[in-house]
């Protein structure tokens, strides 16, 4: 999320697409918001005020998954990646830190120029 903020260019073609395309759409986890926010301010008013941005509650389920790991925004971000009845391949964790992500059970996209 801060990465739509300094203008990344991969990122803002994912916000687009998610805006103009059936059938695509850009997850944004409220406790991954949070995180960015607090990492640069303005950044969840950035994201809010974008189209096509689906965002997530932190709903009971997501509150149990996040209770178990170390950082809420992470947790939050595994938690939307997972297999639902609407998504049934998961989501993919798109991320500048892609390394981060080694170990999980998630897909990632590496949004680095």
């Amino acid at each position: 999320m801060v990465a739509a903020g300094f203008g990344n260019v991969l990122v803002s073609r994912l916000i687009h697409r998610a805006h103009g395309e059936a059938g695509w759409f850009l997850y944004a986890p409220s406790c991954a918001l949070v995180e960015a926010d607090r990492s640069r301010p303005g950044t969840a008013e950035h994201i809010a005020a974008l189209p096509g941005i689906t965002f997530l509650d932190l709903d009971l389920p997501a509150a149990l998954a996040v209770a178990r790991e170390a950082t809420w925004a992470d947790a939050h971000a595994k938690y939307a990646a997972q297999p639902i009845p609407d998504r049934p391949d998961g989501a993919v964790v798109a991320t500048a830190d892609p390394q981060k992500w080694k170990g999980h059970p998630v897909r990632v996209l590496d949004v680095n120029p």
